[in-house]
């Protein structure tokens, strides 16, 4: 392991990864603050903890590992005691073939390999990871290696299944245990559905619902209402659906709950949404978008006025790519403004307000408000309604570039969405500059990657559109990423650029068909082919496509 021989903003402005300005500024902070320059940069919000760490990890001639992809071998963990790895700075990986990979933040960290060589008698595998993922997977994976949520929840579903009494602390110990299981699986959501004998859980993790529990019947009004309870919710109401939010702090993370129950006919179904409160703002470059996509899109974010669209359903990574144009402008030369709910990245040199609907502060009344700061860039969090949709007509039209989400299942058809909530042909017309529709699908894992001959079909599904593919690729389940097969996730897209004849038709109210032909004669490739695309590329499945964009 060698420590980088370059400069650290030498290295970095050689990478790419920040520019001179960006660099003067973190120097001039930084003899204000007396932080290093890493930090600074990463504080700023010109750099990542992920980039970061993956050009040290390309200087170093090590590889950088993500802990947000990979499961850790609970053997790999009960090898390393915790105060070991902690006052070492390095994080067990994995355990094969009595050799321990380890994850180190720093390549000059030589005590972290000799004390892994001392207690294994082998010298590790040594990966280079983040100091956020670091900070975040090491106390998560160290608590539940030790706190098995399974064990607990099966040994309380068979103290009542034997019909013992629920006592007053079992309820909160069981919806937090629930919780808890969620934020070990990265779920996105929790469900709770009832049925006529048990309680299901159900984890929505990487865009897919999995299995969880299985709970008696009994806990189910006792653990809604301490939910309910928890969001601030009426408990005594079940057969009205409710909305509600609270906030868990867990491992030194903060998480944004939102609950929301609706009523069955075996009693209340209960949806959590999990928000974790902090993440790092990322590129568009890592989204696994296409390069042309890519290239196209940052042209858009630069644009001096008019209305970009980031369209898709719940959880297909609207948000992150809505947060990762900010990356793209210039924000040191430009007034930006968020209007969101909730604020899910806090940024340097960006102005953030939230949306307050309960006070009357909503997303149409802040954007009046924050059209007299003499904004340059705003961004929307959502178009939702009438008004919303009219202040961003009247933004565009007066020389700033809006940027927003909208639901809406493809690019063309945010256009029938938009005339819907009222915005004039015209105006539409001409102040629409483009509309990218994107969906999530899960990464083939690499380690169990493997190739395999496509049917007959398979086949004819790629000859349909266009590709001639014979063999393709799948996880066949390993113990890096939990036997699923995948490791990550991966957005595909499609971008309708609004050009002249777009333009001409949307005045025209020409049907959503002649509208999509067009987009395709401008260079839009459709979803379903994109997604095709990165299927012959051996980045997912087949499968993965059909599921998100068929």
């Amino acid at each position: 392991m060698l420590a980088p021989t370059k400069n650290l903003g030498d290295l970095l402005l050689a990478s790419r990864k920040i520019s001179e300005k960006q660099l003067r500024i973190a120097l001039i902070q930084q003899r204000v603050t007396g932080a290093i320059l890493g930090e600074t940069l990463i504080s700023l919000g010109f750099l990542t903890s992920q980039e970061f760490a993956q050009t040290i990890a390309l200087q170093s001639g090590l590889d950088y590992l993500d802990l947000r992809t990979c499961t850790l071998s609970e053997d790999a963990l009960r090898l390393i005691p915790k105060e070991t790895a902690l006052n070492n700075g390095y994080i067990p990986l994995f355990l094969e073939n009595g050799v321990l990979s380890i994850g180190i933040m720093t390549p000059s960290n030589v005590i972290a390999v000799d004390s892994v060589q001392r207690l294994t008698g082998k010298p590790p595998k040594v990966y280079l990871v983040d100091q956020e993922a670091y900070g975040d997977i090491f106390e998560r994976a160290y608590y539940f290696s030790k706190n098995s949520v399974q064990q607990r929840l099966e040994e309380f579903a068979a103290s009542v299944g034997s019909g013992e009494a629920i006592t007053s602390n079992v309820v909160p110990e069981l919806a937090e245990l629930i919780i808890m299981d969620g934020i070990l699986k990265m779920a996105s959501d929790i469900h709770m559905t009832p049925s006529d004998e048990v309680l299901h859980i159900f984890y929505r993790v990487d865009g897919v619902l999995v299995y969880g529990h299985c709970l008696p019947k009994v806990i189910q009004s006792a653990l809604a209402s301490r939910l309910k309870i928890l969001a601030e919710l009426d408990i005594a109401e079940q057969r009205m659906p409710q909305d509600g939010a609270f906030t868990l702090s867990f491992l030194k993370k903060r998480y944004d709950l939102r609950i929301s129950t609706a009523p069955t006919i075996f009693g209340e179904n209960i949806v959590i949404r999990v928000l974790s409160t902090d993440g790092a703002l990322r590129d568009i470059s890592t989204l696994g978008l296409n390069e042309d996509i890519v290239d196209t899109m940052r042209q858009l974010f630069n644009k001096s006025h008019g209305i970009l669209l980031i369209t898709g359903p719940t959880g297909s990574g609207k948000t992150t790519t809505l947060y990762s144009s900010l990356r793209e402008i210039d924000l040191l030369e430009k007034n930006v403004i968020t209007i969101e709910e909730p604020v899910e990245y806090r940024l340097n040199f960006v102005r953030q307000t939230e949306v307050n609907e309960k006070t009357g502060y909503t997303f149409a009344t802040s954007a009046r408000t924050f059209m007299r700061q003499d904004p340059d860039v705003m961004l929307l969090g959502e178009i939702r309604d009438k008004e919303t949709a009219q202040i961003a007509i009247r933004g565009s039209i007066t020389g700033h570039l809006l940027i927003s989400t909208l639901h809406a299942t493809d690019a063309v058809s945010s256009i029938p969405r938009l005339l819907d909530l009222g915005m004039d042909k015209m105006l539409l017309s001409s102040t629409l500059l483009a509309v990218m529709s994107q969906r999530l699908v899960r990464k083939i894992c690499h380690y169990c990657k493997e190739e395999y001959s496509l049917s007959e079909h398979e086949r004819l599904i790629f000859q349909k559109h266009g590709l001639r593919v014979a063999n393709a690729y799948h996880g066949t389940g390993c113990s890096r990423c939990g036997n699923s097969g995948f490791a990550g996730r991966s957005s595909i897209a499609e971008v309708m650029v609004v050009t002249s004849e777009i333009r001409e038709l949307i005045f025209a109210g020409a049907s959503m068909e002649a509208i999509f032909q067009a987009a395709q004669r401008g260079g839009m490739v459709p979803l379903f082919t994109e997604g095709l695309n990165q299927v012959a590329a051996g980045l997912t499945t087949l499968k993965e496509v059909q599921r998100v964009a068929e």
